[in-house]
């Protein structure tokens, strides 16, 4: 498997995964619509970052359960990290930081975060 790159608008945050993401995520709950990100989840270790500790700012919504991290600079949402309750083996990149033929080569699924929970599609 090739390497897949991506990286913020400013490319102060670079993002390198060990394959492109076979299926993105479009989330409706209330945080993800309003930052309009398709989620592609890895497992930590398939990811890295450039530079290793990115400079990006959080936010943790109510629940205290993800980090969502964005470029200081650019304020691209780039991704989340899981917090305590969550699968410390499970992360979302942000695949609209992704070149758009990759982004277009995946198959985007639909999830109803905002009630059920559950893919929709």
């Amino acid at each position: 498997m090739a390497e897949v790159m991506g990286s913020c608008h400013c490319g102060a945050v670079r993002i390198i995964l060990d394959a492109a993401p076979e299926t993105v995520t479009e989330c409706n709950c209330s945080i993800c619509r309003r930052y309009g990100v398709l989620w592609a989840y890895y497992a930590p270790n398939r990811v890295r970052f450039e530079p290793s500790e990115p400079v990006t700012d959080t936010y943790q919504q109510a629940s205290r359960t993800l980090a969502f991290h964005r470029c200081r600079t650019c304020g691209c949402v780039t991704h989340w990290a899981p917090l305590a309750g969550r699968d410390p083996n499970r992360m979302g990149i942000n695949a609209r930081m992704l070149d758009p033929i990759v982004l277009a080569a995946a198959q985007v699924r639909h999830l109803d975060g905002a009630v059920t929970e559950r893919y929709i599609d």
